[in-house]
C-alpha cells in the first residue's frame, strides 16, 4: 500500500473520494492523479481495485471532479465520497511511513524511528508534515541528484520546498545558504520545524511563490513542483540563477512533459544536461550557459 502526501493534515475537515477501476495501467493512474492534484486533492492511497484520494472539504467542487473524469472517461472510474475525521491522520501517517534509504548514502526517517548512524546523511522528517518524505519518485530522484552534485559553499533556492527535505540534504552536503519557498503555509511551517529537527541553521523558509524569491542570485535551484507551474516560473528561475549555475526540475512525466520543459528552458539560456526516470516520473538537470 502506498500513501502519497502532497500536503499536511492539520485541523481541517477532509473528504475521501474512493475510485475503483476495472483495469488501469500505472501510467494512467499517474496521469489521473496529476489531474486530481490540480483540483486540490492532496493525498492518494492505493486500494485493491483503485485508490483513495483526499481533499480539504472546503476546496472540493464535484463539478471539477466530473470534468477530470470526463477527460479520463476511458478508465470507466466509479467513485464514492465520505467525510474523514481529522484526528485519525497522524496515526494513519505513522502506520504508512517507513524509513527510506537513498543511494545507500542517505537515511530518511520519522521522529519515531531509531537512528541509523552508519549512513553518511540522516534526515528526520516530522510525520505530521507535508509532501517530501523521499518516498515519492520525484523526491527520490531529486535527492539522488543532490547526492551526486557538489554543494560545497553554494547558495541554493528550493522552490515548492514542502518539508524542505531537499534543502536539508543540500545543507548536509555543504551548501552555504538555502532559501526554501512554498506557497502553502503548512509547508512553510514544516520547513522551519524540520530544519530545527535536523540542526540546520542556514535554511530560511519563506511563504509565497516566485514573488517571494529574494533579490539575490543562486548557484543551484531545486524545483520539484509540476509542469504547469514550472513553465510559468522558469523565466524567473533563470533570472536569479548565476552563470554556469545548475537547476534541477522534477514533478512531471517523461512523455510529453520533458520535451516541453526542455524547449521552454532553451528560451531562457538553460541547457539540458541529462535526466533520471522512475516509473513514468522524471527529474532533469539543466545548466545556465547564456545570459538573458
Amino acid at each position: 500500500m502506498s500513501l502519497y502526501l502532497l500536503n499536511g493534515f492539520y485541523n481541517m475537515d477532509y473528504l475521501k473520494v474512493s475510485f475503483a477501476f476495472g483495469e488501469i495501467e500505472e501510467y494512467q493512474k499517474d496521469l489521473f492523479i496529476a489531474d486530481l492534484a490540480d483540483i486540490d486533492f492532496e493525498t492518494f492511497e492505493d486500494t485493491n481495485n483503485g485508490f483513495d484520494a483526499f481533499v480539504q472539504q472546503s476546496l472540493f467542487e464535484e463539478a471539477k471532479l466530473q470534468a477530470v473524469l470526463a477527460e479520463h472517461q476511458s478508465l470507466n472510474a466509479n467513485y464514492g465520497i465520505e467525510e474523514i475525521a481529522t484526528e485519525n491522520w497522524n496515526k494513519e501517517w505513522e502506520s504508512n511511513f517507513s524509513p527510506l534509504i537513498i543511494s545507500d548514502d542517505c537515511y530518511v526517517r520519522a521522529t519515531f524511528h531509531e537512528a541509523q548512524p552508519q549512513y553518511r546523511y540522516e534526515i528526520v522528517i516530522d510525520p505530521k508534515m507535508s509532501f517530501g518524505t523521499g518516498h515519492h519518485q520525484t523526491t527520490t530522484m531529486m535527492m539522488q541528484y543532490i547526492l551526486e552534485t557538489d554543494f560545497t559553499g553554494t547558495q541554493v533556492l528550493d522552490m515548492g520546498a514542502g518539508t524542505a527535505i531537499l534543502g536539508i540534504l543540500a545543507a548536509k552536503r555543504g551548501a552555504k545558504e538555502i532559501v526554501a519557498i512554498d506557497y502553502d503555509e503548512v509547508c512553510y511551517e514544516s520547513a522551519i520545524e524540520n530544519a530545527k529537527l535536523n540542526n540546520i541553521d542556514n535554511l530560511v523558509s519563506l511563504h509565497g511563490s516566485k514573488e517571494a524569491i529574494p533579490q539575490q542570485t543562486f548557484d543551484i535551484i531545486l524545483a520539484n513542483i509540476n509542469r504547469n507551474i514550472l513553465l510559468e516560473q522558469i523565466e524567473t528561475y533563470a533570472s536569479v540563477l548565476k552563470q554556469d549555475g545548475l537547476i534541477f526540475f522534477s514533478g512531471f512525466y517523461e512523455t510529453p512533459d520533458l520535451a516541453i520543459i526542455k524547449s521552454h528552458c532553451e528560451q531562457f539560456g538553460l541547457t539540458y544536461q541529462n535526466h533520471k526516470k522512475i516509473d513514468s516520473w522524471v527529474a532533469a538537470k539543466f545548466v545556465k550557459n547564456k545570459k538573458l
